[in-house]
């Protein structure tokens, strides 16, 4: 009987609902609910979007809606991306300014435009530019440097057995004999797709950014490698490590600020990670040549994000341009040096 009652309680309640809200929650022919109160809060409606908690007035239950839905919590599929892209490509500065200054309805956030397009290219990389396993020539190149280490172990180990037996001291032997086998371990990682056991010694690097490289400079597909595999897990690195070099572009200035540097960074990065997935395009397509091309624009794209972004006339956007695209190759290099470090911790 409690059950019995409990339903009649159910179905009196949702009786009294559409005596109060007669279309809340119906979906209509179209899919769409008609609702005179929000379906969140229960605020009652004047508009399209809830004045309360911001939800639109009419949600739906297609799976056009779905789609949608999927879209817009991605990037804010909507006329905010027709409006950023084309500004960012062309008119970066513009776009970088206007955000700052408060315009930000408008278009796609730079963090989500961000993620997006680090997806985006981690993507075209894995699918077009064959991520997904290490190249047969450097599967090659890894098998004979371990042969050749496998060699010298077995030779340094009979020499260390010898020295035993003459009772001469063995340290030094036992020193390269476990950077040896470390050495192996870490090309045998890296060939047979166990990484976790790739691990290395970076020298001259201090703390634990140093770990991993000192030993690699023998093995360049190796690095390649390595760094493919960590790079989209670490990409956001990028951010925290540009913005110092762009504040040296105005040391002091009371004008701009670290957010506005953050902004800048975040957005230029945005345009070279959907380049590198039109370059990757063009060369699957055969379009070498204009996939060559592409990599003219970068300058050419900082240098108008700069003169745009904070209003610089055209010589001091030059200069800094330069000095911008040595910064970039410095946070490379700094880049891959983390990467290599932190895949010893992997």
């Amino acid at each position: 009987m409690g059950e019995f009652e409990a339903i009649g309680e159910v179905v009196t309640g949702a009786v009294a609902g559409r005596a109060f809200e007669p279309n809340a929650g119906e979906v209509g022919a179209d899919g769409h609910t008609h609702e005179r109160s929000c379906l969140n809060c229960g605020t009652p409606l004047a508009g399209d979007y809830c004045h309360a908690c911001g939800q639109r007035a009419h949600v739906h239950r297609t799976l056009t809606g779905f789609g949608h839905d999927f879209l817009h919590g991605v990037l804010h599929f909507e006329g905010k991306t027709w409006r950023t892209l084309p500004l960012l490509a062309w008119r970066p500065g513009e776009l970088t300014r206007r955000y700052i200054e408060g315009e930000r309805a408008k278009f796609v956030s730079p963090i989500a435009l961000f993620l997006f397009s680090v997806f985006l290219m981690y993507a075209a990389v894995t699918l077009l530019g064959g991520m997904g396993e290490i190249p047969v020539q450097a599967k090659a190149g890894l098998e004979q440097e371990l042969r050749a280490n496998q060699a010298k172990l077995t030779k340094l180990e009979a020499e260390r057995d010898a020295a035993t037996k003459a009772g001469q001291p063995v340290s030094k032997l036992n020193e390269r004999i476990g950077d040896l086998k470390d050495e192996i371990s870490t090309i045998d990682g890296v060939r047979t797709g166990n990484i976790k056991n790739a691990g290395v010694q970076l020298e001259g690097l201090p703390g634990w950014i140093g770990e991993g490289a000192g030993k690699f400079a023998k093995n360049p597909e190796l690095v390649a490698y390595k760094l493919k595999t960590n790079a989209y897990k670490f990409s956001w690195l990028i951010i925290p490590l540009s913005v110092p070099f762009i504040w040296l572009l105005f040391p002091f200035s009371r004008r701009f600020r670290l957010y506005d540097h953050t902004v800048f960074v975040t957005y230029s990065l945005c345009f070279m990670s959907l380049l590198v997935v039109a370059g990757l395009i063009f060369g699957a397509a055969g379009m070498s040549t204009i996939a060559g091309l592409l990599w003219l624009l970068p300058p050419f794209h900082m240098y108008r994000q700069l003169k745009g972004a904070y209003a610089l006339r055209r010589r001091g956007a030059l200069w800094r341009t330069v000095l911008l695209t040595i910064f970039a190759i410095i946070v490379v290099s700094l880049f891959s040096a983390v990467l290599v470090g932190v895949g010893t911790y992997d």
